[in-house]
């Protein structure tokens, strides 16, 4: 409990950009995020103001850190099961629990998991030899999809092999360097979709609208709140299984569930126990932020309501350019205010480099098609300081 203003005390393990958002919102309630980070220039210890500089794989680090807070919770999904184990038998308050948290950090744990739950998702198999994956292949037809089983986002840690050769060529050296694989069955899918839910201790649930996530190059650009024309029944489907899963697995805080949509109903992809990229939006386009719903939830406060201001909201990621233009950050964000004065703009403090996720902007409105040209104009323009006149969604 912080002395000064009577409220408990948050902690962040890691200190990047959801860190530094979550710390947006800790500020109006009454508080200064405390974040463990790696370095002084990461992107939320640029801003905030209660810092401790540690490595979340130091056990010695993590238990300090723990020791000066209320709860402990997390950025990213690295920090190593065995020691969270250990704070938890320690007496820490941990949210989401290890018991929890582990499943968003093994894909293949969560796989079993999901399977044993019945949670439809592609087929899967764990990987110990490169001819694990040339049978997986043989049985269940090629392309197929080799994954790390732990780390890997924004599409790394994911290979697609089309061929028995081609994975004959890549899985034994993956496996000489000890990454630990699964394989699974390449999915005909109509779209990508995100149900983010948040849990309390109490139990209490709450589900924000079903979007739809735009993937380029593995990456995510876009967001699109709420899922243009996913059917009602569909909507509920996926909320009423997000929720099933935070539930189940004990989750408290966030849970993000990716989802594939096909024309027989919709599989799991991949589970995240934080703000996600997906829940950017919500800074703009709800009535309660991602960030600010993860706070309440890990202190267990009454949580907050999720429907949209507007009909309609777009983020798009703002990604760096191959190669940095010479005009300052500070004029492309004039020149973006001057066109779109609605314009939302949320950046990292990071510094450029090609496709490094370095802020996102949001746009609320009426008309979906609207709204994500001027955001991914924004976006690009942002990037590069180009304009792209005259480009249209089709």
């Amino acid at each position: 409990m912080d002395k000064r203003t009577g409220l408990p005390v948050v902690g962040m393990v890691g200190g990047g950009q959801l860190a530094r958002m979550t710390h947006q919102a800790a500020i109006a309630l009454g508080q200064s995020l405390r974040i463990l980070a790696v370095s002084e220039g990461d992107s939320a210890a640029l801003v905030a103001s209660d810092v401790v500089l540690g490595h979340h794989t130091d056990l010695d680090a993590l238990r300090s850190f723990a020791g000066g807070v209320d709860v402990l919770t997390f950025d990213h999904e690295h920090v190593p099961g065995e020691h969270l184990l250990t704070l938890a038998m320690e007496g820490f308050v941990i949210r989401p629990a290890p018991s929890a948290l582990g499943f968003a950090q093994n894909k293949l744990v969560m796989r079993e998991m999901m399977a044993g739950l019945g949670v439809p998702g592609p087929a899967f198999a764990e990987v110990s030899t490169v001819d694990d994956v040339v049978k997986f292949g043989d049985e269940h037809g090629w392309p197929v999809v080799l994954k790390a089983s732990r780390g890997g986002y924004d599409g790394r840690g994911v290979w697609m092999l089309d061929t028995a050769r081609q994975a004959r060529e890549t899985v034994p050296e993956l496996l000489d360097a000890g990454t630990s694989l699964l394989v699974e069955g390449k999915v005909a899918m109509k779209r990508e979709l995100a149900a983010l839910v948040a849990r309390s201790p109490f139990g209490q649930g709450a589900a924000y609208p079903v979007v739809e996530t735009v993937q380029t190059g593995g990456i995510n650009t876009e967001v699109l709140a709420p899922a243009p024309g996913l059917s009602e029944s569909r909507v509920h489907e996926a909320q009423d299984l997000a929720l099933r899963i935070a539930a189940t697995l004990d989750v408290t805080g966030l849970l993000a569930v990716e989802l594939f949509e096909t024309d027989t109903g919709l599989l799991v992809n991949e589970l995240a126990m934080r703000p996600h990229n997906s829940g950017h939006w919500t800074m703009d386009g709800s009535r309660t932020s991602q960030f600010e719903q993860h706070l309440r939830a890990v202190l267990d406060y009454p949580l907050g309501r999720t429907d949209l201001i507007e009909p309609a909201c777009v983020m798009a990621n703002v990604l760096g350019a191959d190669v940095t233009p010479q005009m300052s950050t500070d004029e492309r964000v004039h020149h973006l205010f001057a066109r779109y004065p609605e314009v939302k703009i949320h950046l990292y403090g990071k510094e450029d480099r090609p496709g490094r996720k370095l802020g996102h902007v949001n746009f609320a409105g009426e008309r979906m098609e609207d709204l994500r040209n001027r955001a991914l104009l924004s976006a690009h323009w942002l990037s590069h300081a180009v304009w792209l006149d005259g480009y249209e969604i089709h």
